[in-house]
């Protein structure tokens, strides 16, 4: 291992850090012994490395497929077009053989040759779309997007660029339960989808996302190579990815859509039946308020189980399928079934989800109600099914079925590893936790779907540190003298203090803010007060924003949620990074508030497991963003006092990297005055 690891250092240009070397001697234990690890290694370990290079041995070794599943697309660039490339050609000749390496994608992922050929059924065009005379802007991007079918190698959407609508792209893609089958379908040799698989189910390292995963996890088929050996990567992003995916929806528009992809197939007063359920459902919805929903009504319960029978009088009324059917009958059956069963499943899971008491629930109901924009609704409204907790899903589908090696930057909150750990379904450890961290993790281990324990699950944790003096290259500033934040957008003491510290630090700034109001607020009002320019995200593509403000160094970039976890930006670009609040979920969060209100119904402190884990999180990713490289040094200011001055405080800032700590305003700001001088003493003339 220790020849492998240095050869792979070497091959990028790197240095072996100690850090790296405990890794990457973990996870090849967890390998042999099947343990699972959880394993924490800051910003410039190298931490892929640590995991690549044991999965690779051992998949050589044993001829076998290791996953590593990522949150991001941009890591999954970094491992397929640069780490593994690179990996390929130093180890090869040490391990004797050529290691083969692929990604994996969902199905709508890769673009569909049979639907590009056939097009949409023509129940989901909507009218004009592709007159010539009259081209909208999706009827152009599906143009590009037919142009681009006859030059692409892989069909992966994500080599697109720049890319298209969500809308445009589902012209020229099929799910998983749409799609005819690679023996069916006249392009079933062609198909981007299962050469992709083909290209995995060879593969010694297949790289694929927590989505993917989850799918896996969830569907009675595997989408996945056979593997006993998964690196979960971005770990902190796994419940979040895991729950989206077990997420149902159910509006009025897609059993509308159901309904005219149904039309022509079956007696047409069976689809009509359907198309008076959907105008019965999107009637109610409408009058209805949005929110979590603790009791079905009369009302709702009556009009979903009219949808459901409804879709299942059309499911009978489509039959089995015709397997002597014509590719384009078949083709719009499959799009019809598809549509049906989901429909049929998510109205069956939202009545079913209210039959337990409140504390037993395994999923919660809301309904979401869109936006108005120019007067109109930019999306209908729609019912929502998602599970409480995902621990159990988990802990049966992953940690009881393979070997598990999760690593981020962040995973330990409040100094331990276990209130993610319990989020994941794994049982807890015997170690030295502080007594908020045990709090909540105890009561995260109370939520209705957590498995009994039935095999046994070892696991460990190991922080394998960082290479960054944390005390000697950052300060932790929190803004003590402020008043609690309030809920009528940002006082003018916060604004006043944002200012200073801006033209204390030269520009330099990254501003998180807990809500995109928040953040467009600090915006208006200080662009024209500070001397340093000012981006706000939603002005450009985020990815531009982040290149210009990297770029000009006394630019500062504002926004929210993606940037709290999104920016990797090295150098004097960036030695300022503001959080103008703890980053709380919000109280009316539907799953959020249901999962505290589980673990509070088994006598578990709802507000520490949820809430404060939650936002304990967020700030580790978002004070995570100031040191990047082994040069970089800087400010991370909380403003919100809250952090200094609640009983839950300590908890949060144990989450945090360990930089040096002051609530002294005239402190911060002659450091940042000090750091400007000298970061332009260094620019290039």
């Amino acid at each position: 291992m220790a020849t492998l690891l240095a050869a792979a250092v070497s091959s990028i240009g790197g240095a072996e850090r100690p850090g790296q070397v405990t890794m990457a001697q973990a996870v090849e234990k967890a390998i042999e012994t099947g343990e699972h690890v959880a394993a924490q290694a800051g910003t410039g370990t190298g931490k892929s490395l640590a995991y690549l290079v044991p999965a690779i041995r051992y998949a050589v070794e044993k001829e076998t497929t290791v996953v590593v599943s990522t949150a991001t697309i941009a890591l999954q660039r970094q491992l397929v077009d640069r780490d593994l490339p690179r990996l390929a050609e130093a180890l090869g000749p040490l391990l004797g053989t050529e290691l083969r390496f692929a990604i994996l994608k969902g199905r709508r992922n890769y673009l569909c040759l049979h639907r590009v050929q056939t097009g949409v059924p023509e129940e989901d065009e909507g009218p004009s779309l592709f007159d010539p005379q009259q081209l909208s802007t999706l009827g152009r991007q599906v143009k590009r997007l037919n142009e681009w079918a006859e030059e692409t190698k892989t069909g992966d959407r994500d080599e697109l660029v720049p890319g298209v609508s969500e809308q445009a792209w589902r012209q020229v893609a099929v799910t998983a339960r749409e799609c005819l089958g690679a023996q069916r379908c006249p392009h079933g040799t062609q198909c981007f989808s299962e050469l992709a698989r083909q290209e995995a189910g060879e593969a010694h390292i297949v790289v694929t996302n927590h989505a993917l995963l989850a799918i896996d996890a969830l569907e009675e088929f595997h989408v996945l190579p056979e593997h006993d050996v998964v690196i979960v990567d971005e770990a902190h992003e796994l419940v979040d990815r895991v729950t989206s995916v077990a997420t149902g929806d159910l509006s009025a528009a897609a059993v509308e859509t159901a309904a005219r992809r149904c039309g022509r197939l079956i007696e047409e007063a069976t689809a009509d039946r359907l198309k008076e359920a959907a105008e019965g459902l999107g009637l109610l919805l409408e009058d209805m308020q949005a929110g979590r929903m603790d009791v079905l009504s009369p009302a709702l319960g009556n009009t979903l189980a009219v949808v459901r029978d409804a879709v299942h009088a059309c499911i009978t009324a489509l039959g089995p399928e015709k397997k002597d059917a014509e590719p384009g009958d078949m083709a719009a059956r499959k799009a019809a079934r598809s549509s049906l069963d989901e429909l049929h499943d998510t109205a069956v899971r939202v009545l079913e989800a209210f039959q337990p008491e409140i504390a037993e629930r395994f999923d919660v109901v809301w309904l979401e109600k869109p936006f108005v924009q120019d007067g109109r609704p930019r999306r209908p409204p729609a019912l929502h099914v998602a599970p409480i907790g995902v621990g159990g899903l988990l802990r049966t589908t992953l940690f009881e079925q393979r070997t598990a090696i999760l690593t981020s930057a962040t995973l330990t909150l409040g100094g331990s590893f276990e209130p993610l750990a319990r989020q994941w379904g794994l049982p807890p450890l015997d170690e030295n936790t502080s007594k908020d961290a045990k709090t909540a993790a105890e009561g995260l281990a109370q939520t209705a779907t957590e498995k009994r324990e039935e095999t046994e699950v070892v696991w460990s944790g190991l922080d394998v540190g960082s290479p960054f003096d944390h005390p000697k290259a950052g300060i932790l500033y929190v803004a003590r003298h402020l008043p609690q934040p309030g809920r009528d957008g940002l006082a003018d003491a916060y604004l006043t203090e944002i200012t200073e510290l801006i033209e204390s630090a030269g520009g330099r700034t990254l501003g998180l803010f807990s809500s995109m109001r928040a953040a467009r607020q600090a915006a208006d009002e200080l662009k024209d007060h500070l001397s340093h320019p000012l981006l706000c995200q939603g002005d450009d593509s985020t990815s531009l924003l982040v290149k210009q403000f990297a770029e000009d160094e006394r630019t500062c970039l504002f926004g929210t949620l993606s940037l709290w976890q999104g920016v990797d930006v090295p150098g004097p670009s960036l030695q300022l990074v503001i959080m103008d609040r703890i980053p709380f979920p919000r109280p009316d969060d539907p799953v959020s508030s249901a999962r505290s209100r589980a673990v509070a119904a088994r006598g578990g402190n709802g507000f520490m497991a949820v809430a404060a884990t939650h936002a304990a999180l967020l700030l580790a990713q978002g004070a995570g963003r100031l040191l990047r490289s082994m040069d970089d040094r800087g400010v991370v200011a909380v403003l919100d006092p809250r952090l200094a001055t609640a009983r839950y405080g300590g908890f949060l800032k144990s989450s945090l990297p360990p930089f040096w700590a002051t609530t002294d305003p005239d402190v911060v700001r002659g450091a940042l005055r000090r750091l400007d001088a000298a970061a332009a003493s260094h620019a290039p003339s």
